[in-house]
């Protein structure tokens, strides 16, 4: 009997562990038919035998009618039965033939159970050859669905692959085209350079045009009063007793030049000239140069001042009234989140009643100070940057701001846009202040520089240069006061070109205030103090420090109060330290609602309110 056969597919790679699990099959079916080779056979004979047998039985069995009586037979009979013909009898023959059918009836039975055996083990084969071929169709399938994941899979990675390669592309085509931006950025910003460059250049050549055509202008009216003066002393004058008349005719003498109004000393000093009496044309003539003299010292003095002989003067602002004595906050009555991001600076209007905060969203907020809130006014926009520092006018109407895109600008109160943008300095702009006389500016910078402006005409009218960045800057009358980098406060006259003066400090400064009263300045130091500096001096009066209190950033700002009775800063820890003046003892400290570095502190002209803004975005109005 021949095994079951092993299905194959044709024209289909056989894997080595098929190969090998048809190998083994094939042997068990080569030793298991070796075996029935021989028991067939040998059963096949069996039968056939046993056939053979029934058949001579059926013919050995004795007919009825043959069978005859028995009869006694004598020792004689039984003697003569062999010479008879030796033929056995038909009952040793059965008997024999039982014998042997019995014996082969037992074969027979032995062969069968044995068949029976093998038929069972057979059967147990071939289940157990189903079963692995089962197993073996299984895998298969198996096989197949994993091999079909894998023509998936590799379709999947070569569309990835095609799509990534699509991206790089598109990428190398951005990055290109990101370049070519970016050389046309560069190449904008060249031109923009240039253009200004051109545009200073212009308004510088103009600039000097102008004061050469006022210069020429200025000689001019020196030579004409020059020339009107020889002729006049050349005159013959008749002298006067009364002293009052003489005096009356310098000043009339002196209006007829368009002098503005002379020093006092000197006007008295040619009214005591002109009082003597004179007795001849030589003493005449003596005064009348001296009356020259001293109309040439006015000229001059009005040439230091930085102003043509027929110019205006100076248009200073009105004087901001302060209060006598301050008051000391003790609690907040207002807490804000006044802007998106951290606050940088705040400042009180002349009338106490406006503030203005500026941030790092670019945006600087008005406020009302009404009923001890803060209500929202109005919001300037067009800052290129973020603000460091906001400044109000003398007289109100105007806020000027210093931001991070390299330059201030200026808003009308009022008006949401900026009026105008001053531009020029080639890094972040950290300070901007108004000067005491209309429309002048200073603004310091960290492209170590300071520079005043003409705010009329937009343009900077001066440009000082230094070895250090500029944090903060304070104007006062012919002063400009600058807080550096390297530990340094610097003087410089608004009417000279040089630095008149250099204060060292130990600490980067931060801030500076200026006293209303022009005497004394405050400055703030990463050192984590602050100095009092009076300026009749120019020596440090005051240092303050507190257990406690730490500068939060270079850009930390603390103020004098309106007396100037009292120095105002926060810390890094969102408290405020209020140290008394005139004993450097600290007065008292203020904790609460700032939960971040205090950056900027202000305190209104009335001096009943402070108002202090950190770095977590809140603004807080203190009583």
């Amino acid at each position: 009997m021949a095994g079951p056969r092993t299905p194959t597919v044709p024209d289909a790679p056989v894997a080595p562990w098929k190969r090998h699990i048809v190998l083994q099959l094939r042997q068990r079916d080569r030793t298991q038919k070796a075996l029935f080779l021989d028991l067939m056979p040998a059963y096949n004979r069996l039968l056939e035998k046993a056939e053979l047998l029934a058949q001579f039985s059926e013919k050995l069995q004795p007919e009825p009618s043959d069978v005859t009586p028995t009869t006694h037979q004598g020792p004689w009979e039984e003697e003569s039965g062999p010479d008879s013909g030796q033929v056995p009898s038909p009952a040793n023959l059965r008997v024999k033939w039982q014998e042997e059918e019995e014996g082969l009836r037992l074969v027979c039975g032995e062969m069968a159970y044995q068949v029976v055996e093998k038929s069972a083990a057979l059967g147990t084969l071939e289940s157990e050859l189903e079963e692995r071929q089962g197993r073996l169709a299984a895998l298969e399938a198996s096989a197949a669905q994993l091999k079909e994941a894998r023509a998936g899979l590799t379709e999947q990675v070569e569309a990835w692959q095609a799509l990534n390669a699509a991206q790089r592309a598109t990428y190398d085509k951005l990055r290109e085209h990101a370049g070519l931006q970016e050389v046309a950025l560069r190449r904008l910003e060249e031109e923009a350079r240039d253009l200004l460059e051109k545009l200073v250049q212009r308004k510088a050549r103009a600039a000097a045009e102008r004061n050469l055509r006022n210069e020429r202008r200025e000689r001019a009216k020196q030579a004409r009063v020059s020339q009107e003066l020889k002729k006049a002393a050349k005159r013959t004058v008749s002298i006067s007793e009364n002293p009052d008349v003489l005096c009356d005719g310098v000043r009339e003498g002196a209006e007829t030049v368009a002098l503005a109004t002379p020093p006092e000393s000197l006007e008295s000093e040619a009214c005591e000239k002109w009082k003597r009496p004179f007795r001849s044309a030589s003493a005449t003539s003596l005064t009348l140069s001296r009356c020259v003299d001293v109309v040439k010292g006015l000229l001059d003095f009005k040439k230091r001042r930085g102003h043509s002989i027929g110019g205006a003067p100076e248009q200073r602002y009105q004087s901001i009234p302060v209060c006598v004595a301050a008051r000391l906050p003790t609690r907040a009555q207002d807490v804000l989140d006044a802007h998106l991001s951290e606050v940088n600076a705040v400042r009180f209007g002349p009338n106490s009643s406006l503030l203005a905060t500026g941030g790092a969203d670019r945006l600087i907020r008005l406020w009302n100070v009404v009923g001890g809130r803060l209500e929202a006014n109005q919001t300037l926009e067009g800052a290129g940057g973020s603000i460091t520092s906001v400044d109000f006018d003398p007289s109100g109407s105007q806020v000027l701001a210093a931001t991070y895109n390299q330059a201030a600008q200026l808003w009308k109160v009022g008006e949401a846009q900026s009026k105008e943008t001053l531009s020029g300095h080639t890094d972040k702009v950290t300070a901007a202040k108004f000067k005491l006389t209309r429309h002048q500016a200073v603004t310091g910078s960290r492209d170590r520089t300071v520079k005043e402006w003409d705010l009329g005409r937009a343009y900077c009218s001066r440009t000082i240069n230094v070895l250090s960045y500029c944090n903060d800057v304070v104007c006062g009358d012919h002063v400009i006061i600058s807080g550096h980098n390297d530990q340094k406060i610097r003087f410089w006259d608004s009417r000279g070109p040089r630095c008149t003066q250099v204060i060292p400090v130990q600490g980067r400064v931060t801030s500076l205030s200026l006293s209303h009263d022009q005497l004394h300045l405050l400055s703030c130091s990463r050192d984590d103090t602050l100095k009092v500096i009076d300026l009749r001096v120019s020596n440090i009066r005051q240092v303050f420090r507190a257990d406690g209190f730490k500068c939060g950033s270079d850009w930390t700002k603390a103020v004098f109060s309106p007396d100037r009775s009292y120095a105002l800063a926060g810390s890094w820890d969102g408290a405020l330290y209020i140290w008394d003046v005139d004993t450097g003892k600290l007065e008292s400290s203020l904790r609460g609602p700032h939960c971040a570095a205090v950056n900027a502190v202000a305190w209104c002209y009335s001096g009943s309110h402070v108002v202090s803004v950190d770095q977590g975005r809140k603004v807080v109005l203190w009583h």
